[in-house]
C-alpha cells in the first residue's frame, strides 16, 4: 500500500510560486507514474500534471502550461509541483496521485494512490 503526503501549500499573491512536494512511502516509488489534481470549491476535481516514471513524459492541463513545472526525485521518493505566476483561479486543494500504470496518464480513475491535499490560496 503506498502512502503519499503532499506538503508546500499555504497562501501566496497573485504573481508568487510555491513549490508542492509528495512524499511517497510503502512502495517501489520508481514503478509509479506520478501526477497532480486540483479541486476548487464547487469544481470538479482536475488533471494538473503527471509525470512517468523515469521523467522521460510530462503532461500539464493547458491552463498551467508554461507556469507549472511536474519533476520527481525517486532517490527521494518524492514527486514537486512548482508553481510560477500563480494566479487566483489557481487556488484549490492539490492532490497528488500515484498510478501503477506505465503512462503519465491525465485521468484520475486511473490513478490507484491518491494524497489528503494541500490548500493553494492565491489572492489578487
Amino acid at each position: 500500500q503506498v502512502q503519499l503526503v503532499e506538503s508546500g501549500g499555504g497562501l501566496v499573491q497573485a504573481g508568487g510560486s510555491l513549490r508542492l512536494s509528495c512524499a511517497a512511502s510503502g512502495g517501489t516509488f520508481s514503478r509509479l507514474a506520478m501526477g497532480w489534481f486540483r479541486q476548487a470549491p464547487g469544481k470538479e476535481r482536475e488533471f494538473v500534471a503527471a509525470v512517468n516514471r523515469n521523467s522521460e513524459i510530462t503532461r500539464y492541463v493547458d491552463s498551467v502550461k508554461g507556469r507549472f513545472t511536474i519533476s520527481r526525485d525517486n532517490a527521494k521518493n518524492t514527486v514537486y509541483l512548482q508553481m510560477n505566476s500563480l494566479k487566483p483561479e489557481d487556488t484549490a486543494v492539490y492532490y497528488c496521485a500515484a498510478t501503477l500504470g506505465v503512462w503519465a496518464t491525465t485521468l484520475g480513475p486511473e490513478y490507484d494512490y491518491w494524497g489528503q491535499g494541500t490548500q493553494v490560496t492565491v489572492s489578487s
